[in-house]
């Protein structure tokens, strides 16, 4: 290691973000990236620790710890800290075909596993990852990766969300003629319609678009293989077929007044978005004027809460039926897994710089959906935890002004029409079942969310890199 001090002998500065009432504005990445001798120093806080637990890659009661991926992190740490931005590049590269996706998107659970950040601040990963990646695209380190030859065998991936494109990215350096077939116009999937562009701007995924077509990977787009008759031609044309559809099928409050005009799924809200700045530069006008209601409290709540922030929204409400989290860790939540604290991320910042009040509403209930052709509010009652369940208190309804509400509750898994269509069979959580990536159709493969349910953009990653090395092993027989 360079410096075994750095820890000690540095402070950790975050990259800078634009105000929240200024980025409001626009739908621009708000992030300010440190200079390249800041950034190096940063790298060097990175410890000779020994046994380090940012690169685990493991779920623990069903929290991450260190990086699903396995990155060399004290390795292109030591490298950037010398300077060395190329060699610390192609050492993160090893491990990870997309930093750009994982350096603005992932929550960073290697940050909560350093040791560092067990009596003190983790080092900065996150943005240094973003950095190695944004300075090799600025400096030409990469470049299209083709393979030395194709052996003649071709496969099909349906779906070009995140766990599409690693699996694609892998099969073409393996040697395979990949075809991509994508429902939508542009491939991306998640990191296209899913993800704001706040968060994630879409020439930086049409950019690593470019870069596969150019390494040899076929995209096929507006291809909904939505039919019995459309699997079978492709079973018959491809030698494999994977599925990397993702959990699409969203969770639902089966109350009265959900079909009432107003009442929208997130996914549908954000997607719309996208598509209307895509196409005319401008953003939808969905929530513009009206109050606004968000039920869940995950990362896609958040999106949605800055999305309507941006589209003019009057007020924002988000319900959770979860109590408000402590700010410190619990003790059946230790060091080294994914901090489950109490934290303020940016839509949300952003909500309470604009209305100067914070926009959470816990432990509520969500009973009736009130209006007559539209929606005009939403009847909720307050909960109180009694031995370790959601109890409603009686007598606590209250009617909540509503224009719109946007329903961000996760997902239950994949979409029905795939097991019909593909003739493969679910578990019992909705997802395709499958047995070391092979589903039960021997010609048909799963990953991503499809394969394990609603996760992260890194799992989806590294699930779609190790289904291609499966799909690899099945068709060459080594």
């Amino acid at each position: 290691m360079g410096n075994v001090r750095g820890f000690l002998d540095f402070k950790k500065a975050n990259n800078q973000k634009i105000a929240p009432n200024e980025r409001v504005k626009n739908f621009k990445e708000f992030i300010k990236p440190l200079d390249k001798k800041e950034r190096e120093i940063q790298a060097g806080r990175c410890m000779d620790c020994g046994v380090a637990f940012c690169h685990t890659g493991k779920m623990s009661e069903g929290k991450d710890i260190g990086c699903p991926l396995n990155n060399l992190i004290p390795e292109w740490n030591d490298l950037l800290y010398r300077s060395l931005w190329e060699e610390a590049f192609k050492r993160l590269e090893l491990t990870n075909p997309f930093p750009e996706f994982t350096g603005r998107v992932c929550p960073a659970p290697c940050e909560d596993s350093c040791v560092c950040a067990i009596n003190g601040e983790s080092v900065s990963i996150k943005d240094n990852e973003l950095a190695l990646a944004e300075n090799a695209f600025k400096e030409g380190f990469i470049t299209p990766l083709k393979p030395q030859k194709y052996h003649g065998k071709k496969i099909a991936i349906i779906g070009s969300g995140p766990a599409g494109l690693a699996c694609a990215y892998s099969l073409n350096l393996l040697g395979y003629k990949v075809s991509v077939y994508e429902r939508s116009d542009k491939a991306g999937g998640l990191l296209m319609y899913g993800i704001p562009d706040m968060k994630l701007e879409k020439s930086v995924v049409q950019r690593r678009i470019a870069l596969l077509e150019k390494s040899g990977v076929e995209f096929k787009l507006n291809q909904n293989i939505n039919s019995k008759e459309k699997a079978n031609k492709l079973l018959k044309e491809f030698d494999a077929l994977i599925l990397c559809t993702g959990a699409s099928e969203p969770n639902t409050l089966n109350i009265k007044g959900k079909d009432l005009n107003g009442v929208k799924f997130a996914m549908d809200f954000l997607s719309e978005n996208t598509k209307s700045l895509l196409k005319n530069s401008k953003p939808a006008t969905t929530a513009k004027g009206k109050n606004v209601l968000v039920i869940g409290s995950g990362d896609t709540s958040v999106d949605c809460i800055a999305v309507a922030l941006r589209q003019g929204a009057k007020s924002i409400t988000r319900f959770e039926r979860s109590p408000k989290k402590s700010e410190l860790r619990s003790k059946d939540n230790p060091w080294p897994l994914k901090a489950d604290i109490f934290t303020t991320d940016y839509g949300l910042e952003e909500a309470r710089a604009v209305y100067q009040k914070d926009v959470r509403e816990y432990q509520k209930l969500t009973k009736e959906f009130v209006g007559k052709d539209k929606l005009e509010g939403v009847l909720a009652s307050d909960l109180k935890r009694e031995n370790g369940k959601n109890v409603e208190i009686k007598g606590s309804e209250k009617l909540y002004k509503a224009d719109l509400v946007l329903l961000a509750m996760g997902f239950s898994g994949s979409e029905k029409a795939i097991s019909v269509n593909f003739g493969v069979k679910f578990d019992t959580k909705n997802n395709i079942a499958t047995t070391n990536y092979q589903s039960s159709h021997e010609k048909i493969f799963s990953c991503g969310d499809a394969r394990t349910g609603q996760s992260l953009v890194v799992w989806a990653i590294k699930d779609g890199l190790k289904c291609a090395l499966r799909v690899h092993k099945e068709l060459s027989g080594e």
